[in-house]
């Protein structure tokens, strides 16, 4: 049985029906408006960066005839612009033939020198390496800190060193006269990683960069990755008359990974000791990082079922450490970045052992002296600590688990305000020096970006992007705006949703319906944010007689640990039977076709699609799965062993909610999706769900995309996607 209030959800569409009639005499959207031409792109602020002085900013612009990026200093207060940092047609090294883009850049200290980015390179998803200049802004000459190309430069504290990693080797310039030194030298790819680390600490760490600069700027701390006994990935690359094979280390669920070691350089004696991990080597350090003493450092820990996580100090002078903190959970313990600490060697720190995600304040010794934030709902982000006026700066869902918004705190725990109250999303950035101001962007999901200039106080000071000429043109066409609702199951567990249909909507008539998903473990699809071309794709939809329904599934976020950790070591049991709810509810509407629900999702979406049109066959007529998980096994270790164990011990847990494990349940359509050249999701996910349908004569459709990876996108692929899920979609729903 499932319960709802049908009376609810009827006045609840009608009133979508009615607020958008207005509509219907509009423009309709195309998929090449959507996916093609851009036109419907939102706009944010770019190159934004707050200066030393707290009164001033920096923000790329463009030049007065739209042609190159100027980058340009602003003042907090008035808004006025007080002169030009930098412009492209200053950026010409020696030799050059060409003036160099300003794209990607950074400053030194005293913000006399311009680190600018040209040639990248991207490497996996997230890494990249590219050329160097640096814009000396007295003389306005620019030169190259090397002819190769190299990552993750940066900036000693005193401005005149840089170190970066080439080569899988970290080195150090001197920029008093551009001397390169090597600081390691026994890099090699596939083998030995400095400075930077492996593939799946880069996907699942969310880190590339592998090294850190002491206060004073004498030491160097830096990962090395001995990645020798991990298993070699290789994918073909087409194109010419040979494929070529581009290999790389992926360690899968339950497989070996690198060896990782922590070492620090000292620049004035030129020696490098190692820093004491532990006896363990099937262990992860995801962070280290330096604390407030220029010998301090500090570096978390976490066992292989990462169900522990350690803060651990370290002596940068002789490499001994200590356990400070540790933080437990019978499931998994995920892994935050809010650790900040104050001038006394206290530090906060964020923990989901009150059973929601909050900030706690511990003494120097590791010894919690309190819980700053506490309720019912989550913190997002710990965005910073103005320690002077006993402010601490965070996000949080407290309203709803649907938005976000910025509070300030005493670090005794007293005095909370709440400082953004725009509707929606609103996400805090570039907090100036003296935590006067910042930046908020705020969205919600039926209205894109606006981008404001604040003091603490919550008062807008200018807004630098509100996306006008976006709102005009959407006022231009026939739109329904996404509702938010909420299904309650047979288990009485409230299902957060939106839901979208056609602006001439006829609530005697019946609708096919797009159930759109991700569903993964923390993750929030139904959220009061813009959703970008999706938006305008459901309305495309809509607009051709379709209802979009989204749900966000236990496991997800937003909503404390127990919601989320539920599904621990059974990754898709109970996420597949809330969007079977989900289906069996939609039946029970009377403006639904019963025979026609089907659902598309990407990644983990994609993985949840090919469990609906297996172990959901009889709710769903059709299912588009896009870059699917089939198998956990054959996923990394770090995402797949969090939430599931190792595959030894939880065997069941992997194979009993497989996709291909059920794929003699399927009876409606299927459409599976896959870029060959995927490094996240292998593309040999979907060849073994065609095979094992093949096996079992199932029909299905495919397609796949050559060398594109995880994102499938590039020129016009996007555009050639989304055609082929809507063409099949309404050919097969």
């Amino acid at each position: 049985m499932i319960l709802f209030q049908l009376k609810k959800i009827v006045i609840l569409v009608i009133s979508i029906c009615i607020a958008t009639q207005g509509f219907s005499q509009k423009k309709k959207l195309t998929l090449e408006q959507i996916w093609g031409s851009g036109e419907f792109s939102a706009k944010t602020v770019s190159g934004f960066h707050p200066m030393n002085d707290g009164e001033h900013y920096a923000k790329m612009d463009w030049d007065s005839g739209y042609k190159y990026n100027v980058l340009r200093q602003y003042d907090y207060k008035t808004g006025k612009m007080q002169g030009t940092i930098a412009e492209e047609g200053w950026l010409k090294p020696e030799n050059a033939t060409n003036n160099l883009e300003l794209g990607g850049y950074q400053f030194n200290s005293d913000e006399t020198q311009l680190l600018v980015m040209n040639e990248v390179e991207n490497i996996y998803r997230h890494s990249f390496k590219a050329r160097y200049a640096l814009l000396d802004r007295k003389t306005r000459k620019t030169n190259y800190i090397s002819h190769e190309k190299g990552m993750h430069p940066a900036f000693n504290p005193k401005g005149n060193k840089i170190a970066w990693v080439r080569d899988n080797n970290l080195y150090l310039i001197d920029l008093n006269n551009m001397k390169e030194t090597a600081i390691t030298t026994d890099g090699k790819k596939d083998e030995i990683i400095n400075g930077a680390v492996d593939w799946v600490y880069e996907e699942e760490f969310s880190m590339s960069s592998g090294f850190s600069w002491s206060p004073d700027g004498e030491k160097i701390a830096f990962f090395r990755f001995d990645e020798t006994k991990v298993t070699e990935f290789f994918m073909p690359i087409y194109g010419g008359l040979y494929p070529k094979n581009e290999t790389f280390k992926y360690p899968k669920a339950g497989e070996g990974n690198s060896l990782v070691t922590v070492w620090v350089y000292d620049l004035e004696s030129k020696k490098t000791i190692q820093v004491d991990v532990g006896q363990v080597t099937d262990q992860y350090i995801p962070r280290i990082f330096w604390g407030n003493g220029d010998d301090d450092l500090f570096f978390f820990r976490m066992n292989r079922l990462q169900n522990k996580v350690e803060l651990m100090k370290a002596d940068a002078d002789n490499g001994k450490s200590k356990v400070l903190l540790i933080d437990t959970s019978p499931d998994y313990v995920d892994l935050y970045d809010d650790v900040t600490f104050l001038n006394d060697g206290s530090f906060l720190w964020s923990s989901e052992k009150s059973g929601y995600k909050h900030l706690h304040h511990y003494d120097k010794n590791g010894k919690e002296i309190r819980q700053v934030t506490m309720g019912k709902f989550e913190v997002a982000d710990l965005v910073g600590i103005d320690e002077k006026n006993n402010r601490i700066f965070y996000t949080s869902l407290e309203t709803s688990p649907l938005d976000r918004n910025l509070y300030e705190i005493g670090i005794d725990g007293k005095n909370k305000k709440r400082i953004t109250w725009a509707e929606g999303t609103n996400s805090v950035s570039a907090f100036s020096k003296n935590w006067k101001y910042f930046l908020n962007t705020n969205s919600t999901i039926n209205s894109p970006y606006v981008v404001s200039l604040m003091d603490s106080t919550g008062k807008t000071l200018r807004i630098l992007e509100n996306n006008e000429k976006l709102m005009r043109k959407m006022m231009e066409y026939d739109l329904a705006p996404a509702k938010f609702l909420e299904v309650v199951t047979s288990e009485f567990l409230p299902l957060k949703g939106f839901i979208m249909v056609p602006s001439n909507f006829d609530e005697k008539k019946k609708y096919p319906v797009l159930q759109y998903v991700y569903g993964g473990p923390g993750s929030q699809q139904v959220l009061d944010v813009w959703k970008g071309g999706y938006y305008f794709w459901f309305n495309y939809l809509a607009q051709n007689g379709y209802i979009i329904m989204c749900v966000d599934n236990r496991g997800t976020g937003g909503r404390g640990e127990s919601w989320k950790k539920i599904t621990y070591r059974e990754l898709g049991y109970y996420e597949i039977i809330d969007q079977i709810e989900v289906a069996k509810w939609l039946k029970k509407q009377p403006f639904v076709d019963s025979s026609r629900i089907g659902m598309f999702g990407w990644s983990f979406g994609g993985y949840m699609s090919s469990l609906a049109i297996t172990k959901g066959a009889a709710e769903f007529k059709a299912a588009i799965a896009v870059a699917p998980v089939t198998n956990w096994r054959y996923y990394d270790n770090i995402y797949t062993e969090r939430y599931m164990g190792l595959p030894k011990d939880n065997p069941n847990g992997y194979d009993d909610n497989s996709p291909t494990s059920h794929v003699d349940k399927i009876k409606g359509n299927f459409l599976i999706i896959h870029g060959t050249a995927d490094d996240n999701v292998h593309f040999q996910n979907s060849v073994e769900m065609v095979d094992a349908m093949i096996k079992k004569n199932i029909r299905f459709d495919s397609e796949y995309y050559p060398n594109k990876n995880h994102g499938i996108g590039g020129g016009k692929t996007r555009l050639h996607l989304f055609t082929k899920m809507t063409e099949w979609m309404f050919k097969n729903l």
